[in-house]
């Protein structure tokens, strides 16, 4: 069956029904991909390498030979499993510039009845385009607050009732904090990271405001891209308050059940900024269970490192909100109405 190529518009409008197909190495799929492309690929790993190698030293002409003598006998197990992957046999496909691999591929599952639509341009033109909407200046609202407000389950509850939200932490896979990654899965590369992050911008019109948590611009391995992180620090920024108790509740609520473990190296990684002493209290507190001492213990690390981070970053408009013993609902709302006064503000 014929192939069709499409662009990266036609490309984004027709994945909402047919499923996409990454024919690159493991590798390459593993560093950074099209978020929900599945990957069955032409050539893997090593015999990416051995093609490359050829090319280097022999040309384009010898290394194409080179990969049709290697995949050549493999071609009846990938038409089986792309059969067992497409049931429906229509598939969107991308190599890395929409060349050679993609080309294979669509030629031999052509063969087997697939109707396809190949990317013109492959992963390149897609990961042009995300680096781009990422780095895009957008109306961005702050939740900021000291650790344990409970700005990430606002952010979510504010996505219940209909807000635009971004949840970078969940993004990263990763909270933040020496404690930010444990229990997670291991977090993307900073392409991927970005290659999510776009999608998430796709879904949101440019006319919109968007929720988003106060950040440093590290979380985790995962570094903001530099107008990113300008943007948002530019952004209002709503300083949510919450009583020191319920702070803690709250930390309390998210890690006391992790391994006790896993809580002890991440306090053994803040030593040097603890010092000896308040480390050893902290671990001996998780040791006997005592969640409220060693979370008020490592608070006083944590709120001088926010103060000083709004100090070194201090914002154009900057407001704060009480939220004191006050459900999440109510808090989202108190947070909307609070929007509406920022814009108005703005348009004045």
């Amino acid at each position: 069956m014929k192939e069709i190529l499409v662009d990266i518009e036609s490309f984004l409008e027709l994945r909402e029904s047919i499923p996409v197909l990454d024919v690159r190495s493991e590798a390459e799929f593993f560093q950074s991909h099209i978020p929900g492309a599945i990957n069955l690929a032409i050539l893997n790993n090593e015999e990416r390498k051995r093609v490359g190698i050829v090319y280097k030293n022999e040309g384009s002409y010898q290394a194409m030979i080179k990969g049709f003598e290697l995949v050549g006998p493999r071609f009846h197990l990938i038409i089986k499993e792309a059969i067992r992957l497409f049931t429906e046999k229509k598939v969107l496909i991308y190599c890395w510039r929409g060349g050679m691999r993609s080309e294979i591929m669509s030629w031999i599952l052509g063969m087997a009845g697939f109707e396809i639509f190949r990317l013109k341009g492959g992963y390149k033109v897609y990961r042009k385009l995300t680096y781009e909407v990422v780095r895009q200046k957008r109306d961005y609202l702050v939740l900021g607050g000291k650790t344990g407000v409970g700005k990430t389950d606002l952010l979510h509850h504010l996505k219940k009732l209909g807000e635009n939200t971004i949840d970078l932490e969940d993004l990263a896979r990763h909270k933040g904090s020496s404690f930010g990654g444990i229990g997670k899965d291991p977090q993307p590369s900073i392409e991927q990271f970005e290659n999510m992050l776009a999608e998430e911008f796709f879904r949101i019109s440019d006319s919109k405001e968007i929720w988003i948590e106060n950040e440093s611009r590290r979380i985790g391995k995962v570094i903001l891209a530099k107008e990113l992180y300008e943007h948002i620090i530019k952004a209002p920024l709503i300083e949510i308050r919450k009583t020191k108790q319920e702070r803690i509740q709250n930390i309390k609520k998210e890690y006391a059940h992790l391994p006790v473990e896993d809580l002890k190296n991440a306090v053994k990684r803040l030593q040097k900024k603890l010092g000896s002493l308040r480390t050893a209290e902290a671990i001996e507190a998780i040791e006997s269970r005592q969640h409220d001492l060693w979370i008020d213990n490592l608070l006083q690390y944590y709120d001088r490192a926010y103060d000083y981070d709004l100090e070194e970053n201090p914002r154009d408009l900057a407001l704060n909100l009480d939220l004191s013993n006050i459900d999440f609902k109510e808090s989202c709302l108190k947070l909307i109405s609070l929007k509406k006064s920022i814009k108005w503000k703005t348009e004045k």
